[in-house]
C-alpha cells in the first residue's frame, strides 16, 4: 500500500484532511509517525501566494520523508481589510486563534453585514520525491464575518465566518457537514479526483 504524508502539526486541519482522503488505498501519516522528520522542523513560509506556500511545504516535507506528499495553505479574505489578513491571516495577530479573531472583530465593528464579506480559500499541494513532480488544486468558500462567534467546532476563524450558502458559522458544523462545503474540503476533493482518476499520471502514484 502506498503511504501519504499529510503534511500539517494542526490536528483538526489533519482529521478534515484525513477524512477526506479516507477510502485511497494509501496509508495516511502525520509528521509525528514519520521518523525521519524531526519534531521541531518546520518550514517557512516565504511565498507571496497560497500556492507558493503550499508547494514549498509539500516540497521541504516530501524530501525528507522521501514519499508522497501533501500540504496546503489557506487564508481569509475579507473586503473591508484588503491585504490584512490572505496569506498572513495566521499572523494577523500574535496569540491564541481567539486573540485573531477577535481582533477581526473589533476591526469590522460598527460595520453592516453587507460590508462584511469574506471568502476562506485553500491551495493544496501534491508532491511526489521520486520524480520531483507536483500539482495543486484549489478552493473556496465564500460567505461573510458575523457580529460575534457562534459554535463550539472547527479552528481558525471558525467561530466568525458564516457560511453563505448556509447561513452558518463553520464553528457550528459538524467535521462532516463542514466537508461537504469548505474551501479545504474542495481543493483536496479535486486532489482526490485526481489520484482516482489518472493513476499513470506523472504524479507516480498508481492509485486505482
Amino acid at each position: 500500500m502506498r503511504k501519504l504524508l499529510i503534511a500539517t502539526r494542526r490536528r483538526g486541519k489533519l482529521k478534515e484532511i484525513k477524512k477526506l482522503l479516507g477510502d485511497l488505498p494509501a496509508k495516511l501519516l502525520s509528521l509525528d509517525e514519520v521518523k525521519k522528520i524531526p519534531p521541531d522542523f518546520d518550514v517557512e513560509e516565504t511565498g507571496k501566494t497560497l500556492e507558493e506556500n503550499a508547494i514549498l511545504k509539500a516540497r521541504a516535507f516530501g524530501k525528507i520523508a522521501g514519499f508522497l506528499t501533501l500540504a496546503d495553505d489557506s487564508g481569509l479574505f475579507v473586503g473591508a481589510l484588503p491585504g490584512k489578513l490572505g496569506i498572513k491571516s495566521k499572523r494577523y495577530k500574535k496569540g491564541t486563534d481567539k486573540d485573531r479573531y477577535r481582533q477581526l472583530l473589533k476591526e469590522l465593528k460598527g460595520l453592516s453585514l453587507k460590508k462584511r464579506s469574506a471568502k476562506f480559500v485553500c491551495t493544496v499541494a501534491l508532491y511526489s520525491p521520486k520524480n520531483d513532480k507536483l500539482i495543486t488544486r484549489h478552493g473556496e468558500c465564500k460567505g461573510f464575518i458575523a457580529k460575534k462567534p457562534k459554535g463550539k467546532h472547527g479552528f481558525g476563524y471558525d467561530p466568525v465566518f458564516v457560511v453563505q450558502s448556509l447561513n452558518k458559522h463553520f464553528a457550528e458544523l459538524t467535521r462532516e457537514e463542514k466537508n461537504k462545503v469548505s474551501h479545504r474540503a474542495r481543493a483536496v476533493r479535486r486532489i482526490r479526483q485526481f489520484l482516482i482518476s489518472n493513476p499513470n499520471n506523472q504524479i507516480n502514484t498508481n492509485f486505482k
